[in-house]
């Protein structure tokens, strides 16, 4: 036999091994897949079974109440129990390209959290019988100790692992094979669902930053409740002064438009003991940021921010903490005039 021809065969060998190995991961993701879809179906299964059908018919909620608490989540159910239905049956490529359809469920369930969790407590603050129930329900021994609460993100949860076993499966299919597409394009979809689920969270996060800011400030004279604007971050900083006065403590909060300088109320006074009170708001749009010294392993470092009729020099002990401020600030301004 020729050195070509055992190359040759040598080539097709590799190939083939290649092929095997795909074939057994993509078998054991495919599997794992079965198996945690089974799991996620058990645990919605407690939620629709054991509140959602059973509060329908008591009549325990009015029904838009019960539509705020557990939004599509039938729905989602509903899809899931026809995925999982597919992927026993072995045709993962119908089964995805139906889940596909009912994604943006996903996306609507995100959305729609904040609210569910806000009227899930107003109802156990003022409804004496749905909170009787609910804790009679949650002592059944299928609950396991979980609690309505533990399991209403569980979709979010779910959706993020979608993707990951999604992408393992795409990464171990051959492209000729006839459910590359239907896994391309269910990588796609769930994808561009995550960024949906994943902005909304930021948002809602970004929203309970804002509201946490203003409670801290005295008065509501300083409006940190602003659409479009964003929490960045927030420490205490020291105040050099222009004439040789000593320097001053102080506590910033950085947004993405605005640079806030706070101080500490007097710890004596009867309503704002624990608040701050607002010394200034700067615009950033009019913000030039330097870096006095901190740029070698000293000990610290000062900062220089001018605006149009002030200068601030701010200094940290922190070497490290000096250069996060520096980066955030040149970052936040950087992003609102670009």
């Amino acid at each position: 036999m020729s050195d070509s021809s055992l190359l040759f065969m040598a080539g097709a060998n590799t190939v083939e091994e290649q092929r095997a190995r795909w074939e057994r991961k993509r078998s054991r993701t495919a599997k794992e897949l079965l198996e945690t879809e089974h799991k996620y179906l058990e645990q919605l299964d407690l939620v629709v079974i054991f509140f959602v059908t059973i509060l329908k018919a008591k009549g325990t909620l009015k029904p838009a109440v019960l539509d705020t608490i557990f939004g599509p989540l039938e729905s989602i159910y509903s899809a899931s129990h026809v995925l999982s239905v597919h992927l026993e049956r072995g045709n993962l490529g119908p089964g995805l390209e139906n889940f596909c359809q009912n994604l943006e469920l996903y996306g609507h369930y995100a959305e729609n959290l904040e609210q569910a969790n806000k009227t899930l407590k107003e109802q156990l603050r003022k409804n004496k019988s749905f909170r009787r129930f609910k804790k009679l329900q949650e002592t059944r021994p299928q609950f396991q100790g979980q609690k309505l609460e533990d399991l209403l993100p569980l979709p979010l949860q779910r959706l993020h692992q979608y993707k990951h076993f999604l992408r393992d499966l795409l990464e171990n299919t051959s492209p000729d094979s006839a459910e590359y597409k239907n896994l391309e394009k269910a990588v796609k979809s769930i994808s561009e669902v995550s960024r949906w689920v994943q902005d909304t969270v930021c948002k809602r996060e970004n929203s309970l930053q804002l509201l946490r800011v203003q409670k801290l400030l005295k008065g509501q004279k300083t409006q940190v409740l602003t659409p479009g604007r964003w929490y960045i971050r927030e420490g205490w900083l020291l105040v050099v002064p222009s004439k040789g006065e000593e320097l001053k403590r102080r506590m910033f909060f950085l947004f993405s438009d605005i640079f806030i300088a706070t101080k500490p109320c007097h710890p004596l006074h009867p309503l704002n003991s624990n608040k701050l009170a607002c010394q200034a708001v700067y615009p950033l749009h009019q913000c030039v940021v330097d870096k006095v010294f901190g740029h070698t392993q000293s000990q610290g470092g000062l900062l220089s921010l001018s605006f149009p009729h002030k200068t601030l020099l701010l200094m940290s002990s922190e070497q490290q903490d000096i250069n996060d401020w520096y980066q955030s600030l040149t970052a936040a301004v950087r992003q609102l005039k670009a």
